[in-house]
């Protein structure tokens, strides 16, 4: 099932029952996300965007550990030995409402083998001129506190001379194992992407960042304070995902020790806990314009 979505000169075309996910986001026909006709789109993992709930990235070894509670998870992807981009990815969303430039999208989970928490969640898409608005929120459901992250996860087209430019404060290194090891400082990235090599989480973001290349200039931003950018030389896309918290932030915490939902958290980490009932939401905002 193909959603598309237009204004003006900007197209967006959406699967919801391949996880939600963007199939292709245009500009006056310049591909700003990786596109492919909604109806052509046969895997999420090809998909220009998709989003990530209730986590982000991985948790190692696919083990959650929640309040003294051991509750192994589903790997999910390939050969991978974590638990990987949450659940809403690779479920079906149901359509709520749609019109000429909106969509809305919902996905309800009931706890299972990949997650052990009830939720909520639903995605809005709004395209304004040359903008796609998209809003995220996600209600906990079950009967205790739980874990709660958000994001997604768009690749942007990665053309000779793309180059990358953001603000931030800090960068998690990452191991072989594809987990963070440490945070160091970092400004963040000022660079042109051709043969940036890079996989890693930043924080302290400034919710600001800019593509630029000879065709777009596009304009990525978020009311999130955590971005993970991935791309090497192979890949003909850089992905520029605004999310809640750090990869791997369950272990990292200690386990299942977060600050509450609102409250403004002092350590990094960016992991949240709603009670239940609790609702967290998030926005993000993808500009294009000619260069």
């Amino acid at each position: 099932m193909k959603l598309r979505l237009s204004h003006q000169d900007m197209v967006c075309e959406l699967r919801p029952d391949l996880g939600g996910c963007i199939a292709g986001l245009w500009l006056g026909g310049i591909p700003i996300l990786r596109s492919t006709p909604g109806e052509q789109l046969h895997t999420v993992r090809a998909s220009g965007c998709y989003p990530l709930v209730p986590f982000s990235n991985r948790i190692a070894q696919a083990k959650l550990v929640w309040n003294g509670t051991s509750h192994p998870l589903v790997r999910n992807f390939n050969d991978e030995p974590h638990a990987i981009h949450g659940v809403g990815w690779q479920r079906p969303w149901t359509v709520l409402d749609q019109s000429d430039n909106t969509a809305l999208l919902s996905y309800e989970h009931r706890p299972d083998s990949h997650w052990p928490f009830a939720f909520d969640v639903s995605q809005a898409f709004a395209l304004q001129g040359h903008s796609l608005q998209v809003s995220m929120s996600i209600t906990n459901q079950s009967a205790q506190p739980a874990p709660v992250g958000l994001g997604w996860h768009p690749y942007f087209v990665k053309r000779a001379d793309s180059h990358v430019q953001f603000t931030a404060t800090g960068l998690w290194e990452m191991g072989e194992d594809k987990l963070p090891t440490r945070r160091r400082a970092a400004t963040g990235l000022d660079t042109d992407c051709q043969g940036l090599r890079i996989d890693n989480c930043f924080d302290g973001w400034n919710g600001v960042a800019h593509l630029k290349d000879g065709w777009l200039h596009t304009r990525i931003e978020a009311n999130l304070q955590h971005l993970v950018v991935y791309t090497h030389a192979d890949l003909d896309v850089v992905a520029i995902e605004p999310v809640s918290h750090v990869n791997n932030a369950l272990h990292l915490s200690g386990q299942g020790q977060a600050a509450p939902v609102g409250v403004d958290q002092a350590d990094p980490l960016g992991l949240r806990v709603a009670q239940p009932g609790e609702t967290f939401g998030v926005q993000m905002t993808i500009s294009a314009r000619h260069a």
